[in-house]
C-alpha cells in the first residue's frame, strides 16, 4: 500500500470509531439500516449468510447483475478502500485506482467491510453537486477484471459455476483490458469452441483456478456465454481442500 497516498483512504480504527459514532450508518455486514434497493439487499443478504460474507467479487457481480450502485468500504491491510459502483454507467469512483493497488499485491487480501448506498453521483447527473472530481471515475471493467484475476477468490462464481461450458460472447472481437500471457491464447481459444472448466484447465499456462478467474473476468465485463446443455458442458472440479474435506 506504500504507493497510495494514505491522506486519500482511512485507516481500519479510524473507519470504525466513525462508523460507530454513528446511529445511523448504513451497514449491510453491520446489521444496520440501508437504503439499497430491495432486490439488491435481498441477494447481499443472502451472501451473507452464506460461506463466505466478506467475497468482494460476489457483492460486485450481484451489483452488476443488478444494475444497481452501491458504495464498497473494502478492508484492503490496514486501510479501507471506499469504490463506488456504477454498472448502468460502466464506471467506478475511487480515490484510488486499482491498478495501483494491484502494484502493491493488496487485490489479494480485500474483504468487504460494508455495502450501502452511493454518496457521489456519476458523471453528468443533475444533482452536481454530488459529483466528484472527473479524474476520480474510471472505467469499471478494469476494477471488475483486476479484481477477478488477482483478488481472493479462486473459484468460479456460483451463478456460472455448477455443470458448464463457457465460451466468448459474439461480437467481442476485443477485450478490455486485454489479456496477458496465457489468457491471451485461452480466450482466442473461447472465441472458437466452448468448454468446460475441467478441458480450459489442461490448457497450457492454465490451471482450474486461472481458468475459474478467467472466466470469472470475463462474465463480470459481459464477454462470456455460460451453456448448460452444450456437449462439452461438465461439472466444474471440485477443489483439492473441498475433496479431502469430504473423504473424511
Amino acid at each position: 500500500m506504500r504507493d497510495f497516498a494514505v491522506s486519500t483512504l482511512w485507516r481500519i480504527s479510524e473507519f470504525e470509531r466513525m462508523r460507530n459514532s454513528n446511529d445511523a450508518h448504513a451497514s449491510i455486514l453491520g446489521g444496520g439500516p440501508t437504503l439499497l434497493p430491495t432486490t439488491l439487499l435481498a441477494d447481499l443478504r443472502q451472501l451473507q449468510r452464506g460461506s463466505a460474507p466478506e467475497d468482494v467479487l460476489e457483492v460486485m457481480a450481484a451489483c452488476v447483475r443488478h444494475r444497481e450502485p452501491a458504495l464498497l468500504y473494502l478492508e484492503c491491510g490496514n486501510l479501507v478502500w471506499p469504490v463506488t459502483l456504477f454498472p448502468t454507467r460502466h464506471l467506478y469512483h475511487s480515490p484510488c485506482d486499482v491498478k495501483d493497488l494491484h502494484a502493491t499485491a493488496g487485490l489479494s487480501k480485500l474483504k468487504l467491510i460494508s455495502a450501502e448506498r452511493p454518496g457521489v453521483r456519476p458523471p453528468g447527473d443533475a444533482m452536481h453537486d454530488r459529483v466528484a472530481a472527473a479524474d476520480k471515475y474510471r472505467p469499471l471493467a478494469s476494477l471488475l477484471w483486476a479484481v477477478a484475476l488477482y483478488g481472493p477468490r479462486s473459484a468460479l462464481l456460483n451463478e456460472i459455476g455448477g455443470r458448464a461450458a463457457y465460451r466468448l460472447a459474439p461480437g467481442r472481437a476485443e477485450i478490455h483490458p486485454a489479456p496477458s500471457g496465457a489468457l491471451a491464447p485461452a480466450v482466442q481459444r473461447l472465441r472458437q469452441e466452448a468448454s468446460s472448466v475441467r478441458d480450459m484447465a489442461r490448457w497450457p499456462g492454465l490451471s482450474v483456478e486461472r481458468a475459474s478467474r478467467l472466466l470469472n473476468a470475463l462474465y463480470l465485463t459481459d464477454a462470456l456465454m455460460v451453456t448448460r446443455s452444450h456437449p462439452a458442458a461438465r461439472n466444474e472440479p471440485v477443489p483439492w481442500r473441498t475433496f479431502l474435506k469430504l473423504r473424511r
